[in-house]
């Protein structure tokens, strides 16, 4: 695992305040942002299409996936190591089940515009989450959040780890510096 690996993986698994319950951690890549995501998680047994259903090989390709993950699988390490700083998706810490928090993902698949008009929300790029979630109001966190402790994804560069959580109804941000000699690929 590259230092900067080993540095995120760290404040992944980083000790949660107490009376907080025992949390897993997730990835939600988008394969379609990244063509290398299907080939890596492709075999991953604890890897999981929020599509439903059977569905065609070419949209297997593109499709948004989440990961369960353990401190020690070699793909936190490529993720965290060549991943972080692209875009490919973000991370989940939450106290539940991978079909709980996948059934709770799909909800916001498909959204409807102001005209009626139901579209793609490609929620799972940090890019869009980290602009979207400062534009909710508490219903909307309470209802984005809901079994989910956490999402942690990379800032604009990707010199810093942005963990956003709820607490009181309120969106909680907390800026996390990455160590210089980890920022660099």
């Amino acid at each position: 695992m590259s230092p900067r690996a080993r540095h995120l993986s760290a404040l992944l698994w980083s000790a949660r305040e107490e009376g907080t319950p025992p949390l897993e951690r997730y990835a939600l890549l988008d394969a379609a942002r990244e063509p290398r995501v299907y080939p890596l998680i492709r075999w991953e047994p604890a890897a999981s299409c929020l599509y439903e259903g059977r569905i065609a090989p070419e949209l297997a390709e593109v499709a948004p996936y989440l990961v369960r993950l353990r401190p020690d699988a070699p793909l936190l390490g490529e993720l965290l190591g060549t991943a972080w700083g692209r875009a490919w998706g973000l991370y989940v810490e939450a106290p539940v089940a991978p079909e709980v928090l996948r059934r709770h993902l799909r909800r916001f698949l498909k959204v409807q515009d102001e005209n009626g008009k139901r579209l793609y929300f490609r929620y799972y790029d940090p890019r869009v989450l980290r602009t979207y979630l400062p534009t909710c109001n508490a219903q909307e966190l309470r209802y984005v959040f809901g079994p989910i402790h956490s999402f942690l994804m990379e800032n604009e560069d990707g010199s810093m780890l942005l963990r956003f959580s709820l607490r009181d109804d309120e969106l909680v941000l907390e800026r996390v510096p990455l160590l210089a000699d980890t920022v660099a690929a």
